[in-house]
């Protein structure tokens, strides 16, 4: 094959995985699920530092800003229905709101009891979770964390701390609502260590003079994922092939970039939990 057919088939291949972005929802049962109010509902998590999924507002607009905010403006422009952004600051509100159908879809990682309001769609990212330490503390590895004593701080409802609950033995785990009260706990010196996914962890650090984060990590694998409220096979069935071409035309990639992740990985095809 020549190169200029060569090229030619690799931009008619570029052209039609675009247009596959772009709006193919004209199912009545997409749009009534996807978007019932005739906006796309999305629940963004948003707090004092970003990751994969949480967001953090824009000091000039107070408007939020990642990865999450990227794949939402992209999964309307696909479905063709404007984006509507809901902020939470917390996950126990962010899941009451599912309950009573206020959001429509939202990027969240898996995590057992969200399962019980929401189902989720594959993956796009897999999570590492460590510790973060204050300036001067004794806490030097992992192995230093589980012991009697220290006290480990956690966002209420997060996938960190119920791994967190299952696995710790001897140390005290205590839990706040949002995450800007657990940077608070660690400058104040209330709490010995917090325990979050890396890049949240790496973000708090830089808030918090001399803080250190933990090499290693306490559980590795879990997934950052798209998700919709119970009981929307369409709109499911939408969001997983939204995702899934996403990561294959590189929007994924381009919203880690964006975020400032450069060094995150993009979950492979197909990655559920």
């Amino acid at each position: 094959m020549s190169l200029l057919k060569s090229g030619l088939v690799l931009l008619a291949a570029a052209l039609t995985a675009c247009a596959s972005l772009r709006n193919d929802g004209s199912s009545a049962a997409v749009r009534q699920q996807l978007a019932p109010t005739g906006k796309v509902r999305v629940a963004i998590s948003v707090g004092p530092t970003a990751n994969t999924f949480r967001a953090t507002l824009d000091p000039a607009t107070s408007r939020p800003r990642g990865v999450a905010v990227d794949l939402a403006n992209a999964l309307g422009e696909k479905l063709g229905a404007p984006v509507e952004l809901m902020m939470y600051d917390n996950y126990v509100d962010l899941l009451e709101a599912a309950r009573r159908g206020a959001w429509d879809v939202t990027f969240l990682p898996f995590d057992e009891e969200r399962a019980k309001v929401m189902d989720y769609g594959p993956a796009y990212y897999r999570s590492e979770f460590t510790y973060l330490v204050r300036s001067g503390s004794a806490i030097h590895a992992q192995a230093d964390v589980d012991r009697p004593g220290v006290r480990i701080a956690v966002v209420e409802g997060s996938v960190t701390a119920r791994n967190r609950q299952q696995a710790l033995k001897s140390a005290t785990l205590l839990r706040f609502k949002t995450l800007a009260e657990v940077r608070e706990q660690v400058w104040a010196g209330k709490v010995d260590a917090a325990a979050a996914g890396r890049e949240t962890l790496a973000g708090l650090a830089a808030q918090l003079p001399g803080a250190r984060v933990l090499e290693g990590s306490f559980h590795v694998g879990g997934v950052v994922a798209v998700a919709v409220p119970k009981n929307r096979p369409a709109a499911l069935e939408f969001v997983s092939d939204f995702i899934e071409t996403a990561k294959a035309i590189g929007v994924v990639r381009r919203a880690f970039d964006n975020a400032g992740f450069k060094d995150a990985v993009v979950a492979p095809a197909a990655s559920r939990r």
